[in-house]
């Protein structure tokens, strides 16, 4: 009734026939999450198969993949049962539709793991969540003899605490879970910050095992556009943008891009707000049509918001408009827009958002809410972007950069943001996890 074990083999001779198809590694990559949203997952998986090894990701599978993970003989997707309805539909109580959906979500990843995959050498797993992946992940490799990785992209319990607030038990419980197994569970950690691989080693982790940094960098489907028929192509086709095609071309209309995930930890409100002191403002500044892209739970909130400010004529010479896109049309809007807008705030200060990656990847400059510890790792301010704290900041910035009809300061950030996103996914990945796994020297 155990799970079958990981048995290493002896790698196969040069000369074998098998040497060939035999991957060099087995990995698998957990997501509790959908796995089409979860880009940096789905870039560990397609890395470890481009460098020839086998691997198998695992997670609810609710939207498109990464191109690099289709047909892939290499990669096998395990999708994840979803919860039955009535967990899904929040009609019952926190304190009683949690428990139940954890239970449900234990039992889900423990049978997948232990018994619909192989075994393999690697388990890499995405945290947060960390209820209850580390604990299943730990248990099932202690059975299956696999070595353990946790990707830290934040911490759990400080997202719970943004909304539950510090002191509630929940919080506390999650708080030293996640800080125990942490530090007992892995074989090694990578992090997406130099400051959070510095607060693991410290009080209440004191993680021991190795941890590594191991940025966002943006995959090579963000590429800066390549002149200005492609940019007149694009926005012709895109429906959101084709009747402002020759405005934004020529400058007269600035396009905006933010993507969200509309929650509270990515307050809309900030840019709504700046959105509406920039269109009361007594200097002529040229019209903004804003694009927002994304999913979440307060969208039609703001979009109600939106429609009512509208009518009321507080977006006099702004248009807002909300989209969703596959993954080439998004890229190639954001090197086509103006100006990105990145609302994540930092529930514990020391992650970023992939976000800020994959627009500089574009070539986009990007203003952005800096109030945490780790955002001057990645936007230099005045160099590749400008960050803000409050609407009335934003407000100004926007005004700022696009009042000048050359556009001088734009320009020059938008150097930067090409030159910061020179560095790729490939190189960062290869120093850093290709050399812990063995698939890189």
């Amino acid at each position: 009734m155990l799970p079958s074990r990981y048995v290493k083999h002896s790698p196969p001779k040069a000369t074998s026939i098998a040497s060939a198809t035999e991957p060099k590694i087995s990995a698998q990559v957990l997501v509790l999450g959908d796995i089409g949203r979860s880009p940096r997952m789905q870039y560990h998986a397609a890395s470890i198969a481009k460098h020839g090894g086998r691997v198998d990701v695992i997670g609810y599978q609710e939207s498109s993949l990464h191109p690099a993970l289709v047909g892939n003989p290499l990669v096998t997707i395990i999708p994840l049962p979803p919860p039955p309805s009535l967990l899904r539909s929040n009609a019952l109580p926190f304190i009683l539709g949690g428990p139940l959906k954890v239970l449900w979500q234990i039992w889900s990843l423990f049978y997948t793991l232990a018994y619909v995959t192989k075994p393999s050498r690697w388990l890499l797993i995405q945290n947060p969540p960390s209820i209850p992946t580390l604990f299943i992940a730990m248990v099932i490799c202690f059975l299956r003899n696999t070595h353990l990785i946790i990707d830290w992209h934040n911490y759990g319990w400080t997202i719970l605490a943004g909304t539950r607030g510090d002191n509630h038990p929940f919080v506390r419980i999650s708080k030293y879970y996640e800080a125990i197994l942490g530090s007992w569970a892995p074989t090694a950690s990578f992090t997406v910050t130099h400051a959070m691989q510095k607060q693991l080693r410290n009080e209440p982790y004191n993680i021991r095992s190795p941890i590594f940094t191991l940025h966002d960098r943006p995959a090579a489907i963000f590429q800066p556009v390549s002149g200005t028929e492609a940019r007149r192509a694009f926005l012709e086709r895109l429906p959101e943008t084709a009747e402002h095609a020759e405005k934004i071309l020529a400058g007269k209309t600035r396009l905006l891009v933010s993507s969200t995930s509309w929650t509270p930890d990515e307050d809309f409100s900030l840019l709504l707000e700046a959105l509406c002191s920039y269109a009361s403002s007594s200097k002529p500044l040229p019209p903004i049509l804003a694009i927002i892209t994304g999913k979440g739970p307060q969208k039609q909130m703001y979009l109600d918001r939106i429609a009512s400010l509208t009518r009321d004529s507080k977006l006099q010479n702004v248009k807002i408009l909300t989209a969703w896109l596959s993954a080439e049309d998004y890229a190639t809007l954001l090197a086509c827009a103006d100006l990105g807008v990145c609302l994540h705030m930092s529930s514990s200060g020391v992650d970023l958002p992939m976000k800020v990656v994959d627009m500089f990847g574009a070539g986009l400059p990007v203003v952005g809410y800096g109030n945490y510890e780790s955002w001057s790792e990645l936007v230099k301010e005045g160099v590749n972007g400008r960050s803000f704290v409050t609407s009335a900041e934003l407000a100004q910035v926007l005004g700022e950069l696009f009042s000048d009809p050359e556009a001088k300061e734009l320009s020059m950030l938008r150097k930067g943001a090409v030159s910061e996103g020179k560095r790729r996914w490939d190189e960062e990945w290869d120093e850093v996890a290709g050399r812990l796994l063995g698939l890189c020297d």
